[in-house]
């Protein structure tokens, strides 16, 4: 079963979604028939990274509401992820553009720790106050998955995979996909959100048995 993840680590539903998904994967008979691939969506491809000033203060920028607003909303996230056992700090999330970190994830693909990798950046993001647009920041992470230092700088010494990053933002647009996360199950079936784990689960199963019902 091959499985397209369209996420952003930027984005608070992506990393509950992701753990959301992977409870109920770890319940699924046949999880070691899955294959997942994430693809690339930023939320902001704009956006500019700022040190100066708080993830609050930034989203109230971009969606034009108060500063209140936003730290109920950063409140809110990380009340429903804290559910699902994960730690939130908006308070030193660092406002960052994420093309890098996408780029670091689709090279990590190529060596096989995709998966390793969006955990560890969605974590550097929400708990760990890093900054995902800094080289060393993504050095330091990609390296304690296998991936070597002079590889990733030379990532982003010649831009590689910002194609590949770009290729996934466009085929989200022709999907029609405008928000995320966004689960694609065999290109035919579609799972939007950070829905419960019984949902997930519930749709594994179906699409499982659809594909050998004819066997």
């Amino acid at each position: 079963m091959k499985i397209e993840i369209w996420s952003d680590i930027r984005c608070p539903f992506c990393y509950i979604g992701k753990t959301k998904f992977e409870k109920a994967l770890a319940q699924f008979e046949h999880k070691d028939a899955v294959e997942i691939t994430w693809r690339a969506f930023q939320l902001d491809p704009e956006a500019v990274t700022d040190t100066s000033i708080s993830a609050a203060q930034s989203m109230a920028s971009r969606k034009g509401i108060s500063l209140e607003e936003s730290e109920e909303m950063h409140a809110n996230a990380t009340e429903i992820a804290s559910e699902v056992g994960l730690d939130f700090h908006f308070e030193k999330a660092v406002p960052a553009n994420s093309m890098k970190a996408h780029q670091l994830s689709a090279f990590a693909k190529t060596k096989g720790v995709q998966n390793d990798i969006e955990d560890a950046l969605f974590r550097a993001y929400f708990t760990e106050g890093k900054n995902i647009d800094d080289i060393p920041t993504l050095i330091a992470i990609g390296t304690n998955f296998g991936l070597t230092a002079s590889d990733i700088q030379n990532v982003y010494d010649n831009n590689l995979f910002a194609d590949e990053v770009k290729a996934d933002q466009m085929q989200a647009y022709q999907f029609g996909i405008n928000s995320v996360p966004f689960f694609v199950l065999n290109n035919k079936y579609a799972v939007k959100g950070a829905q419960p784990v019984d949902h997930f689960l519930a749709t594994l199963n179906g699409v499982y048995q659809e594909m050998h019902q004819s066997t």
